[in-house]
C-alpha cells in the first residue's frame, strides 16, 4: 500500500515508522515545519515537503495526522491533491466527517507516543472506521499488518474512548508530575515512586480499579487528608486537586 504522511509529530512519527516495518510503501511526508519533515523523511527514507501543492498525487491513502485544531486547516488545502485516494485521520475526538472527501476513515491508536520511546506496536489497539464497506476493509487490513489489537468503531464512541484515555494517561501523568514537584521541592529523588507506580498499574490487570483503590480518601480518613491540604498551603492548584480527588474517590466508593 502506499502512503503518503500529513504531519510529523509523536504520533506520525511511530505510525509512519510501523507502517514501513509492515512492508507498506513510504511515499513522502509533509510537514509545514522544514526540520520535522526532513527528519521524519530522513528516518522513512522517502520525500518530503513543506508545501501542499508538492503532495504527491499517486498515494492509495492519505494518513493526517496532526493535531486535532489543525485538521480543519489540513483539510482545506488537500481538495486539490487526490479526491479519488482514501484520506484518513489518527484522532480520537474528531469526527470522520470532518473529512470532506468522498471516500474518508479513521484510523485512531489508543498509545501515548513519544519520540523517544520505542513501543510493541501489535499490542496498540486501533480503532477503525470508514464511510463504506470497501475502504473499511482497507484499513482493517492496513492496521491488522502493524497491530494485533484492531476493532471497528464509530466517531461517537471513539469520543468516549480518548474521554477515557485522557483521565487514565494524560491526568495520571500530570499527577506523576506534581507528585515529582513536591519530591524535587525536598531534594528527594521521584525514582523513589517507581515501584509504587509499577505495583499500582500491576493490580489493574488482576483488579477492577475501584476494588484498587486504596490511600485516605476511600475511608476518608479527615485527619490525614487535612495534615495533606496543609503541606500544600502554598500550591493552591495542588491542593484543589487533592480535595477534589479525595471527594471524588470516597463518594465513588460510598456509591458502592
Amino acid at each position: 500500500m502506499k502512503v503518503v504522511f500529513i504531519g510529523a509529530g509523536n504520533v506520525a512519527t511511530h505510525l509512519s515508522c510501523i507502517i514501513k516495518e509492515a512492508g507498506h510503501s513510504l511515499l513522502q511526508v509533509f510537514s509545514k515545519t522544514k526540520e520535522s519533515s526532513e527528519a521524519l523523511a530522513s528516518k522513512l527514507q522517502c520525500e518530503c515537503t513543506t508545501d501542499y501543492q508538492e503532495i504527491r498525487k499517486d498515494a492509495d491513502i492519505y494518513i493526517i495526522s496532526v493535531s486535532d485544531r489543525a485538521i480543519d486547516d489540513v483539510v482545506g488545502e488537500i481538495a486539490h491533491v487526490n479526491p479519488e485516494a482514501l484520506w484518513v485521520h489518527t484522532s480520537g475526538s474528531v469526527s470522520i466527517d470532518s473529512l470532506k472527501c468522498s471516500r474518508r476513515g479513521v484510523l485512531y491508536p489508543l498509545q501515548t507516543f513519544s519520540k523517544q520511546r520505542t513501543l510493541n506496536n501489535s499490542d496498540i489497539p486501533f480503532f477503525i472506521e470508514s464511510n463504506n464497506d470497501e475502504d473499511l476493509k482497507l484499513l482493517k487490513d492496513l492496521a491488522s499488518s502493524i497491530s494485533r489489537n484492531v476493532h471497528v468503531l464509530d466517531s461517537e464512541k471513539r469520543k468516549f474512548i480518548h474521554l477515557a484515555a485522557v483521565f487514565c494517561c494524560n491526568f495520571v501523568n500530570h499527577c506523576c508530575t506534581l507528585s515529582s514537584n513536591i519530591l524535587e521541592e525536598k531534594g528527594i529523588p521521584f525514582y523513589i515512586m517507581m515501584p509504587l507506580i509499577d505495583e499500582t498499574i500491576a493490580k489493574l490487570h488482576e483488579l477492577s480499579p475501584l476494588d484498587a483503590q486504596t490511600g485516605p480518601a476511600v475511608r476518608f480518613d479527615k485527619n490525614v487528608i487535612d495534615k495533606h491540604l496543609a503541606l500544600l498551603e502554598n500550591n493552591e492548584d495542588a491542593q484543589h486537586i487533592y480535595s477534589l480527588m479525595s471527594k471524588s474517590i470516597h463518594d465513588n466508593h460510598l456509591k458502592q
